[in-house]
């Protein structure tokens, strides 16, 4: 009788990686992402809380909590004028914004339309564009003085509009947002079913009808939340208002905080902060509200199935009407303010009455580049920009996988900090940082006070949300069988993060370098609070040369910031349609 011996041991087992002793290094890293990020967001807005009870600024000693600020905002500072301004300049905002993007997105995707593509990238613009410099270029061509204004002025004998207004204002803020509610409408057309479409066509709609009664319903969801996020945003803008609304008296939220805390003289913090705990809490509550609209989206999904192929519309002699439409406001909206503003760089005077080709000249860039402290501004920008976007980028790729793939108990919380910053202001971020470094303790506050870290910290808060939402997505497309392959192995969550899925979110974590770069880049409201004369940025110098009526100079730095963009953008994407490729 033959026995069976028992089966030898491979020669070599598979290798298992060991657990560290005592608390996993996972969930060391997992606290430490949602302190730090519970610091970032807590550190602006704790401070500035504290100071609207606070009777006197928190750096005083024996200061007595109570109500007295607000009832002070309301009474004395005219802030109920503030919220008038502000809630005629949103809403206005907010109504042009769709006027323009929401019949601009149905025709450029659901129609015939010549050269469709090229209006569909040229929606991109302000993306990579400050409202800063948009507004610079607006008052260049329609100011009062402006070089179209000029001319319109001497045709027609009176000038159509006025730019240092409300209306002003609102459409030039609406120019600039139009974009973002034209890409939700834009995704949601492209995303949808058309079905419905084409059983409409069966029983004999016209085109018109058809997008009249078929595709401008299916439109509500991504209408009902671009518009919250334009009113947000609206309430929070600090450039258009500051440059149109400043000279002739009009104020809002943020031109009030930048008057009564950086121009004030003697700044009542206590009334400071109680305007700024309101505006919080009305961005917060935006923000609140437009997520749960998107989170009942659902609701209004009419069409499931199979998908069929959408076929373009056929307008007619109505497409040449949407042509010359959405080329007009390409042209007149962002090209003409913008070439106007790279043109006025090479000139000494930009008037219709001279010949600007009389007065060409170098010298706005050779002021730039011989003074010292534009050069610095220069540098001071790109280097908050690319470190700031290696940090904010590594910190929302970590938040992404704390939030999305572990079983970290506080993980919904994680996600809820890294996107809680797009309900702060950049001018509430630059005043609570500011009031929050005075009382960093160990001193790191007078470190970072006025520094470019400062900055870093500042704008990087603001960007949080786009890189976390940019990489989120990529996230959620890789199966969870790798992640389990993984621990079968042996391995644990942090080796399963950076051996196996950080290899396949390198694209993703590249996109988000990029937005997060150009985000960065044309960042300056929170810098208003937190530069120095040593930390100024390409932002916080245009406005410096601006109030000192140097527009040559002013002209020269936009278009700089510009070309940098654009070089760095086009270089990116090259990088990127190559890694592609290959």
């Amino acid at each position: 009788m033959t026995t069976l011996s028992p089966p030898r041991p491979p020669a070599h087992p598979p290798p298992r990686y060991r657990r560290p002793l005592g608390l996993a290094r996972e969930s060391w890293l997992q606290y430490g992402v949602l302190l730090l990020l519970a610091v970032l967001v807590l550190a602006p807005v704790v401070p500035t809380l504290y100071q609207s009870f606070l009777d006197r600024p928190l750096y005083e000693a024996g200061g007595v909590l109570g109500a007295d600020n607000y009832v002070r905002l309301f009474t004395e500072a005219g802030f109920g004028r503030v919220v008038l301004n502000t809630a005629l300049f949103a809403g206005l905002t907010t109504v042009l914004s769709l006027l323009i993007a929401v019949p601009m997105a149905v025709v450029v995707v659901r129609t015939r339309l010549p050269g469709g593509r090229v209006f569909a990238a040229a929606m991109q613009w302000p993306f990579f564009i400050s409202s800063l410099i948009l507004g610079f270029g607006w008052i260049t061509m329609y100011g009062p003085a402006g070089f179209v204004s000029v001319e319109v002025r001497r045709l027609l004998g009176f000038l159509p509009w006025n730019l240092y207004s409300i209306p002003g204002m609102a459409l030039t803020e609406a120019v600039a947002l139009a974009p973002i509610v034209y890409t939700f409408c834009a995704n949601a057309l492209r995303q949808s079913d058309a079905s419905l479409e084409a059983a409409a066509q069966v029983c004999g709609a016209g085109p018109l009808r058809i997008l009249r009664s078929v595709v401008l319903p299916l439109l509500r969801p991504p209408v009902v939340y671009s518009s919250i996020l334009v009113i947000s945003m609206s309430v929070e803008t600090l450039s258009v208002p500051l440059l149109f609304g400043r000279p002739v008296g009009i104020d809002v939220f943020s031109t009030f905080l930048y008057r009564n805390g950086l121009q004030s003289i003697n700044p009542d913090y206590g009334v400071l902060g109680a305007a700024s705990a309101i505006i919080l809490a009305v961005t917060v509550s935006l923000v609140a509200l437009q997520a749960k609209l998107l989170r009942n989206a659902q609701r209004f999904v009419s069409v499931r199935g199979k998908a069929t192929r959408p076929r373009p519309l056929d307008l007619g002699r109505l497409k040449w009407i949407s042509v010359t439409a959405i080329a007009f406001y390409v042209v007149m909206g962002a090209l003409v303010p913008i070439g106007g503003l790279v043109f006025r760089s090479f000139t000494q005077v930009f008037t219709p009455l001279q010949s600007p080709f009389k007065t060409l000249t170098g010298d706005n860039y050779e002021r730039i580049f011989t003074y010292p402290v534009y050069v610095q501004s220069i540098v001071n920008s790109l280097l908050v920009a690319a470190i700031g976007a290696v940090l904010v980028s590594v910190l929302s790729l970590t938040a992404v996988m704390v939030a999305r793939r572990s079983t970290f108990r506080f993980a919904r919380a994680v996600e809820y900090l890294a996107l809680a910053p797009q309900a702060m202001p950049g001018i509430i971020v630059g005043i609570g940082l500011f009031w929050a470094l005075a009382f960093a303790p160990f001193g790191l506050g007078t470190l970072i006070q006025g520094t470019l870290w400062a900055l870093i910290i500042g704008f990087g808060l603001r960007a949080l949300p786009s890189a976390f939402g940019s990489i989120s997505p990529s996230v959620m497309q890789i199966g969870r069988e790798l992640d389990n392959a993984a621990r079968v192995s042996g391995a644990d969550w942090v080796r399963t993060f950076t051996r196996i899925l950080a290899a396949l979110l390198r694209p993703a974590f590249a996109g988000a370098l990029i937005l997060t770069f150009v985000t960065l880049l044309k960042e300056y409201s929170p810098a208003v609070f937190l530069a120095s004369a040593d930390s100024n940025i390409i932002g916080t110098t245009m406005l410096e040369l601006w109030v000192q009526g140097n527009t040559g100079s002013v002209a020269a730095l936009a278009s700089l910031q510009i070309a940098i963009t654009a070089t760095f953008v086009g270089l990116a994407g090259l990088l990127l349609k190559g890694r592609t490729d290959a």
